[in-house]
């Protein structure tokens, strides 16, 4: 998800080369949240220098795993703002990705990071937003006497550099001491925090402020939930059919787990899953294996625990508590 969504470039000359190139009829456009209130001026703008139709998908997305699959059925290409393809999404040829990448200035605010940052080998990462500008971060990292890293992650990832809510491949850097992370929100750079074990500082362009994220909060949330699942005999594991979420393998492995400890386990599919789509479910406790981020950012939401697959794993003692660790869609390395 993205903000202050008047300082991204949507790249509306290339937008329209593109509809005169395809010769597309109806165009669909699909917007993340935070840039969803730009779809109109979007539209109107396709629209006038084109004359196509265009059909705005009003459905909520979260990333690029979130393809509206409904509105590809009404359009001859689908223009989706904000992320960078997935290699696994089987409508990609009906596809284009627009990065809608950020116009702000990042200079000011790597140097301050920078200030404060000790460790000599610094491994870089941010979203798709900003990944055209880590080769101006890597010449700001240079001047201070320092290395940088930036390194490409697997198949999921577009750009080196590049993170995920749910993948952090790209940070897989033991030779790096600590994470400059750019951008905002403290989701990713806590993944980071969590599957690395290294100290990571958000350089956030749009608030104009450095800091080390601190992800004890997040692990004493994440204790809880496993701690109130620990008496559970029954499970429902929510499967999402969004085309980039959709891991019935993994719920498949789960379910298999649970019976070898002599628990049940159901398996449930949605598209969006949600606390009130779980309601009807009398289950003692649910198992995430759609997006990594709702079982964390939806806490205490739903209306039994909600665990990610390595949770579950400690639930039923097949995962040490030390070895927890942020659930990821990983692609090939």
């Amino acid at each position: 998800m993205v903000a202050n969504n008047e300082r991204f470039e949507f790249q509306i000359h290339h937008l329209i080369d593109i509809i005169n190139k395809t010769k597309a009829c109806v165009v669909g456009l699909q917007l993340p949240e935070g840039l969803k209130r730009k779809s109109i001026d979007i539209a109107s703008q396709l629209e006038q220098s084109t004359g196509v139709e265009i059909i705005v998908s009003a459905n909520p997305c979260y990333g690029a795993c979130d393809i509206d699959t409904d509105i590809l059925d009404n359009v001859d290409i689908l223009f989706h703002f904000g992320h960078s393809e997935l290699d696994d999404c089987k409508y990609n040829e009906k596809i284009y990705y627009i990065k809608a990448a950020s116009e702000i200035n990042i200079s000011g605010i790597v140097k301050q990071a920078m200030e404060n940052i000790k460790a000599y080998c610094i491994g870089v990462i941010t979203t798709v937003q900003h990944v055209h500008k880590l080769e101006e971060v890597r010449k700001i990292i240079e001047s201070y006497n320092r290395e940088c890293i930036i390194q490409k992650g697997d198949t999921r990832i577009g750009y080196p550099g590049q993170v995920l809510g749910c993948n952090f491949s790209s940070a897989e850097i033991d030779e790096c001491d600590e994470y400059l992370y750019i951008g905002s929100g403290e989701f990713h750079p806590v993944g980071v925090a969590v599957a690395t074990g290294k100290p990571v500082m958000v350089a956030d362009p749009f608030m104009g402020k450095t800091y080390y994220v601190n992800s004890s909060r997040i692990l004493r949330q994440r204790s809880a939930v496993i701690a109130k699942s620990l008496d559970s005999s029954t499970f429902g594991i929510v499967v999402s059919s969004k085309v980039g979420q959709y891991r019935i393998e993994l719920a498949r492995y789960l379910k298999s787990l649970a019976k070898k400890h002599d628990k049940k386990a159901y398996i449930l599919t949605m598209d969006l899953v949600t606390s009130d789509q779980l309601l009807q479910f009398k289950v003692d406790a649910f198992v995430n294996t759609a997006c990594p981020r709702i079982a964390i950012d939806e806490v205490g939401h739903f209306p039994s625990p909600m665990l990610t697959p390595q949770e579950f794993e400690i639930v039923l003692g097949e995962r040490k508590w030390e070895k927890l660790v942020f659930d990821e869609i990983r692609g090939v390395q």
